[in-house]
């Protein structure tokens, strides 16, 4: 079709009718926006096509037919999921004029979880399905246990390049899937063996009786052993809490713990308080970790205020306490699971990952006060410790209030607010703009001189920040780097309701990127800030918000040839490619010791710079690392360092 432009020439243009409307069948809509199904193609989403076939399994395991699940990273990193199941039905189905096991391999959102006769609970419901990770493999193997014959099929990217077909005979049940991702979806393929082994460690606390293996065949110990992990809990929830808080000074001789059925609802719970100033509350719903909350969680929190305020009331203990406690104030110091079983769960929420079956609060509430109330009686030393905390932590909250209060105050008096070592951009375009937090004022004046300053701001840090994990929060509010950080960002804390809340509207910068000397005392310093970032403004990490910058470690330079290497291995094959003699090799131990030029080539340009994003792939597991690192108890600390050197830029 052609038309006449604004001077009278004809140009060809594309006819926008029915036939324009591009209608993507079955699985050819998950390869052209793979990111709606899992999340994104990094690798986040890649871990996410192991997890949604584990499910597959959990559920068979949550049906009472599978107690064993193992999980195997293969040297080409294609992975295999194998369980003892049922197996996958593979006889053929009369609507789809093909096998079963083809229809859910094929077809989305098909499989036998929306029968609530075949699983009354699922944790697949709220994925996708293992047919969107035969859709984004460029190989996938299915093998099939059951009526007494192997079943096989092969696909490649979700077309099937077999039919079903019978290889052999079983003397038992189950379902192997083995599947390679595709390389042109993702931006690497590589699976990271310390992720998937944190969530099936998870998966074996929510489902306790289960055994949940992992072994790595790309790597062997001196012994020639593959790396392995297996994972098996008999108290469920009762084991985790204390696996969480296996770094933290317990505060109660032993955890709260429940496992009951409300209103048809299964709700198992473990509450454990300690003498941290932090709440650390996760919550799931059919093995999904809701990270949004949603009535389960409200349920929860309701019935801990009601029924430990009732008890401190009744005993006396807040005749003297001057001022009003508040439900924050009951949750300083706990650490808590609520794992509940939904059959027909309905999620919203920006992640959709937030509870709203309006029954589930009313269920958990009950189970929760019935529970904690028979704990308080049974246990008047234990209960008085709690109450004593919770007065101590209303005490803090109060003091904390004055001085949040004072320093937001005072940013809002004095104009601008803004901090005077802060090196502003001068775009007032959030997605635009980012915000460097520099350690020290010689880097600072480096990074000021080779910015960018349309969009880049630069905030020097003298010294180590305060360590929250270890802190009163109304000590957070006298640390003058931590109050500089709040008045750059531009955001506030604390509402009447909740004084955690974070004010992210007002935040003046899209990126938020940490950057300190890749050393020791840098790492320190990163750890430190993201210690803050995770306890005090979750939402920013939770957001996207938060990035660390990756300086190089070295420099090589032989005649002309001018090279930055990112890690000992890249150094290495500079080496082997060019060779050392006449070269001269320079290890960056603080970003000092580059010019501005450089720093900006190597560290600060978008064009040419790596930058992490700091996510968070299990909430349980960061609260368990920060706590780790940063508290008070030294031993684990100290295995931790040592088993990750490797990765830790350890100076000799």
């Amino acid at each position: 079709m052609s038309t006449e432009n604004e001077q009278g020439k004809q140009i060809e243009t594309e006819e926008y009718s029915a036939s324009s409307i591009q209608v993507l069948e079955g699985l050819e809509a998950v390869r052209k926006r793979p990111a709606m199904y899992i999340g994104d193609i990094g690798e986040k989403g890649l871990h996410h096509l192991v997890y949604e076939v584990v499910d597959n399994s959990i559920d068979e395991a949550l049906a009472g037919y599978c107690s064993n699940i193992e999980v195997y990273i293969n040297e080409d990193n294609s992975i295999t999921v194998e369980d003892n199941g049922r197996g996958i039905p593979t006889g053929w189905h009369e609507k789809e004029q093909k096998s079963a096991l083809e229809v859910v391999l094929t077809v989305l959102h098909a499989g036998g979880k929306f029968n609530k006769d075949t699983y009354k609970v699922s944790g697949g419901l709220h994925g996708v399905g293992v047919s969107c990770v035969n859709a984004l493999s460029d190989l996938l193997v299915a093998e099939v246990h059951r009526d007494g014959k192997i079943f096989k099929q092969k696909y490649s990217k979700g077309t099937p390049l077999t039919s079903v077909e019978v290889v052999g005979d079983a003397t038992d049940t189950g379902t192997t899937i083995t599947f390679h991702p595709d390389a042109t979806i993702f931006t690497s393929i590589e699976y990271k063996f310390e992720i998937l082994s944190a969530r099936l460690r998870e998966l074996a606390y929510l489902n306790k009786g289960v055994r949940l293996n992992i072994t790595d065949r790309r790597v062997k110990d001196e012994n020639g052993n593959y790396l392995r992990a297996e994972y098996y809990s008999e108290e469920g929830l009762k084991e985790f809490i204390r696996f969480l808080d296996a770094t933290r000074e317990p505060l109660i001789e032993e955890s709260i713990y429940l496992d009951t059925e409300k209103d048809g609802i299964p709700v198992e719970a473990a509450l454990q308080y300690n003498t941290s100033y932090t709440e650390n509350v996760h919550s799931y719903v059919n093995n999904i970790n809701t990270i949004e909350g949603g009535t389960h969680l409200t349920g929860f929190r309701r019935a801990l205020t009601r029924t430990l305020k009732k008890y401190a009331e009744d005993s006396g203990m807040l005749s003297k306490v001057k001022f009003e406690i508040s439900g924050d104030d009951f949750r300083e110091g706990l650490t808590a699971i609520i794992s509940v079983k939904v059959a027909e769960p309905q999620f919203e929420g920006q992640t959709k990952t937030k509870l709203g079956n309006s029954e589930v609060a009313g269920a958990v509430d009950q189970a929760i006060a019935q529970a904690l109330t028979n704990y308080l009686e049974e246990h008047p030393k234990d209960a008085r410790a709690i109450v004593d905390k919770v007065i101590l932590a209303a005490t803090a909250r109060h003091a904390a209030r004055k001085a949040r209060e004072m320093v937001q105050r005072k940013t809002v008096l004095s104009g601008s607010g803004l901090p005077g070592k802060l090196a502003d951009c001068s775009s007032r375009d959030r997605e635009k703009t980012e915000i460097f937090f520099v350690e020290g004022d010689s880097a600072g004046g480096t990074a000021k001189q080779g910015r960018d300053r349309e969009f880049q701001a630069i905030m020097p840090l003298r010294g180590k920040i305060l360590n929250v994990e270890k802190a009163l929060e109304h000590k957070m509010w006298e640390n003058e780097e931590i109050k500089n950080m709040f008045q750059a960002l531009g955001v506030s804390k604390g509402t009447e309701e909740d004084s955690k809340a974070l004010n992210v509207e007002k935040l003046r910068y899209g990126k938020i990127i940490i950057m300190t000397d890749a050393d020791v005392d840098g790492s320190h310093i990163a750890t430190l800030m993201l210690t803050f970032f995770f306890r005090e403004m979750k939402a920013l990490v939770e957001n996207g918000h938060i990035y660390l910058a990756t300086p190089p470690l070295y420099q090589y330079k032989k005649g002309k040839v001018e090279k930055y290497c990112w890690s000992d291995a890249e150094r290495d094959a500079l080496i082997a490619e060019y060779g050392s003699k006449g070269a001269h090799i320079q290890r960056y131990k603080g970003l000092g010791e580059m010019n501005a030029e450089q720093l900006w080539e190597t560290t600060m340009n978008p064009e040419s710079r790596i930058l992490r994003q700091v996510t968070i792939e299990s909430a349980a597991e960061a609260d368990r690392i920060f706590s780790m690192l940063m508290g008070d108890d030294v031993p684990p600390r100290r295995q931790f360092i040592e088993e990750h050197a490797t990765y830790a830029n350890i100076d000799a």
